[in-house]
């Protein structure tokens, strides 16, 4: 795939789609293929697969491959499949080599979970994934407030198949600078933090944002971005307004709720199974209860389920 089709499907709305599973925790790879079939036939033109939204901590590498294969199989080209890839950088990039050949158009590094990391060890290991799958679009997720503008340019630099950044620290402000050290010179700014925070860091550059209310009401998250994109905050203030308790409710008790709350909602909806393996848990009564009340409101509101 082009970078410039990779550039322009990142510009929008990209999905981290959910890993369906049957009720004894086994992947569910049909349920997959529709949900990631859905997604592209109500407009999304970027999936993630292999996220932290898809479980990633909890899959085998077989699995992950697997889901990769499948997203790519569902799309069809119709969609980029961005797979997630981490932990150690020999696993990152066995993953990395693992999800070109299962068909994906980009990787998404996951922030590295070591605990004491140098900025020189920082650019090191993303640049040593970046090499290793020079045919592959990479971007990076960032959630470390201490990586600097400096560190981005250099890897920049280093790295031509770096092509955007997934950008989680919850400080606009912090983001602003982020953007204007690398000078907007090529990479795709994402604000990483989905549909809340979306309106705030489009101000501060943002050309996108990742989401997984997408998949229970795309509608809506198209909409913010097409308002985002237009420039009508108004707009895309009345659209948060209508997503904020469902984003919030996500992250209740430290995001212990995100993936749950989504598999919830599309259970509800009869698209995948609501089982979440360990160390997640499945919600309990009330708040199963509050996410049918805000896809009740939703609907009451005028805002298409898919």
């Amino acid at each position: 795939m082009s970078q410039s089709k990779l550039f322009e499907a990142l510009e929008g709305v990209v999905a981290v789609a959910v890993t369906p599973l049957r009720e004894d925790g086994s992947l569910d790879l049909d349920d997959h293929a529709r949900l990631v079939k859905r997604l592209v036939e109500n407009g999304v033109r970027a999936i993630t697969v292999n996220g932290n939204t898809s479980e990633f901590y909890s899959l085998t590498a077989e699995e992950a491959t697997r889901v990769v294969a499948g997203a790519a199989q569902a799309a069809k080209q119709r969609a980029v499949v961005i797979a997630g890839v981490g932990l150690d950088v020999a696993t990152a990039i066995e993953q990395a080599k693992a999800a070109e050949s299962a068909g994906a158009d980009a990787v998404m590094v996951h922030q590295p979970v070591h605990p004491h990391q140098s900025q020189a060890g920082w650019i090191a290991y993303h640049e040593t994934v970046c090499r290793a799958v020079p045919r592959l679009g990479v971007l990076l997720y960032v959630r470390d407030p201490h990586v600097q503008p400096a560190m981005i340019a250099r890897l920049a630099d280093r790295c031509p198949n770096l092509v955007g950044i997934k950008y989680a620290v919850a400080d606009p402000v912090r983001f602003a600078q982020m953007v204007q050290g690398e000078g907007g010179r090529r990479l795709v700014w994402l604000c990483g933090l989905a549909e809340l925070w979306a309106p705030f860091f489009a101000v501060a550059g943002a050309r996108g944002f990742t989401s997984g209310l997408v998949m229970v009401a795309p509608q809506l998250s198209l909409s913010m971005q097409e308002q985002l994109r237009a420039g009508d905050m108004v707009g895309a203030m009345r659209t948060w307004q209508m997503v904020w308790p469902f984003e919030e409710l996500r992250a209740r008790d430290r995001s212990a709720n995100n993936v749950p709350v989504v598999k919830e909602a599309l259970a509800q909806l009869g698209i995948v199974n609501r089982t979440v393996r360990p160390p997640l848990s499945l919600l309990e009564e009330a708040d199963r209860h509050e996410v049918a009340a805000i896809v009740g409101a939703w609907r009451g509101q005028g805002a298409r389920l898919g």
